[in-house]
């Protein structure tokens, strides 16, 4: 008994579809605006239909070996752009992947998302490749609930929102340390390139910045850069101007205050935490920088480097995501204290270093997030890539007095923070 049309009936309406579109432009003048909508969103629905119907084709067509067959034996590319000639000029490599991954265990949501028309085969396409990229990061019985995320993420803002899901599936998801790495890894591409100079003096820069970078310019450019009215008149400068101007306020006002000591705390950071990864010492999941930039996803050991000069603003929530307990400001090294250290200090601490006590941040040897006190018998001056060094690798460092006076003394032995913390925890009365 039959249940729906035969495949040659189907054809013949895809054929009938096809010629609708026939001579449609001579029709267009004629309609109202409601009509061009109704029509656009139509010939859209089609659109991403052909999509689903070239994949499905294309995965029988490989699961019969029909692609490799005959005299003259094709790869399913070459199948694709012989068959379907609207993609040779780009495309039929991701018709190839999405077909591949129909056959594939935990991709059912992405089938299901292309065959409804919600996932253009191009999206589909960027899901499969992050969610390859991320599977030997994630932890186990995890991937059917990363890629249904992807999956959402590519159908509400595709290819580009689905790439920027990565940090917040490491947090949720992946491996314990896999987000602290994935953060640690991308400073190596942080970059400031040389002034490229046109005929009229004008320089042109390119800026790549890390999570942390970027959230840390954002929050100090957002006040700087808004829209400044004079007297009652509109701020007529465009937004990349603003940014521009305010930018070059910040580099003026550091180089102004380089040899004064500090009078507000770097930045201020509100940092959301559920209970459990609280008493865990957050070293399991990623942690929210909020401010201009709320959202930003830090790893523990980011945020951890960041207390050590910063004011510290906890949000502790519970199991149900209720506030149990909005903190005050911690008390941070004091404007004194800090040029205290740079007398005692004179440059930063990491062997071998040499950059200027005022270029430097004050760190806590027992890390503030450990119950280190602020105190300069518990403080070092390290410079910004010694400090992130110093809190990547976990070295411990310690004051030692000598014949010329207190000096800090490093262990530059990975993991030896770790060790020495253990130590002192043991000796500590329960």
């Amino acid at each position: 008994m039959r249940t729906g049309p035969t495949l040659r009936e189907r054809r013949d309406q895809m054929v009938a579809a096809v010629g609708a579109v026939d001579g449609l432009g001579g029709e267009l003048w004629r309609a109202s605006s409601a009509d061009l909508e109704a029509v656009m969103g139509e010939a859209d629905r089609m659109v991403a239909a052909g999509e689903a119907a070239r994949v499905l084709v294309l995965a029988e067509a490989m699961s019969r070996g029909e692609t490799g067959a005959g005299p003259a034996a094709l790869t399913p590319v070459q199948w694709v752009r012989a068959h379907a000639p609207s993609t040779r000029g780009g495309g039929a490599v991701q018709v190839v992947t999405v077909a591949t991954a129909f056959s594939v265990p935990g991709r059912a949501a992405v089938k299901d998302a292309v065959l409804s028309g919600e996932l253009p085969v191009r999206s589909a396409a960027v899901v499969l490749a992050e969610a390859d990229r991320l599977a030997p990061l994630l932890a186990e019985g995890v991937e059917p609930a990363v890629v249904d995320g992807l999956v959402e993420m590519a159908v509400r803002h595709g290819p580009r929102g689905c790439r920027m899901l990565r940090p917040r599936l490491l947090a949720e998801y992946g491996l314990d340390g896999e987000l602290q790495r994935d953060e640690d890894a991308a400073k190596r591409f942080v970059s400031l390139s040389q002034p490229r100079i046109d005929a009229m003096g004008m320089a042109e820069y390119r800026m790549v910045l890390d999570p942390e970078g970027r959230a840390v310019l954002e929050a100090a450019l957002g006040p700087l850069s808004a829209p400044r009215p004079v007297e009652g008149e509109r701020d007529l400068r465009c937004s990349d101007r603003r940014r521009a101007e305010a930018l070059i306020t910040l580099v003026r006002r550091a180089v102004e205050r380089a040899e004064a000591g500090p009078r507000h705390t770097k930045c201020q950071l509100f940092v959301t935490v559920g209970l459990d990864a609280l008493r865990d010492g957050l070293r399991g999941a990623g942690v929210a920088m909020g401010g201009p930039e709320a959202g930003t996803l830090l790893a523990p050991q980011t945020v951890r480097r960041l207390a050590c000069d910063a004011t510290i603003i906890p949000t502790v929530l519970g199991v149900a995501g209720a506030v149990l307990d909005q903190g005050m400001d911690v008390r941070l090294f004091t404007a004194a204290q800090v040029k205290r250290l740079w007398l005692r200090d004179q440059h930063c601490t990491y062997p071998g270093c040499d950059m200027p006590a005022h270029w430097t941040d004050a760190h806590h040897l027992t890390h503030w997030a450990d119950g280190g006190p602020t105190d300069l018998s518990n403080a070092a001056l390290l410079c910004e890539r010694h400090h992130t060094i110093v809190h990547t690798r976990r070295y411990a460092g310690a004051l030692v007095q000598d014949a010329t006076g207190p000096r800090v003394q490093w262990d530059l032995t990975v993991g030896s923070y770790d060790r020495a913390l253990a130590t002192q925890s043991a000796r500590e009365p329960a």
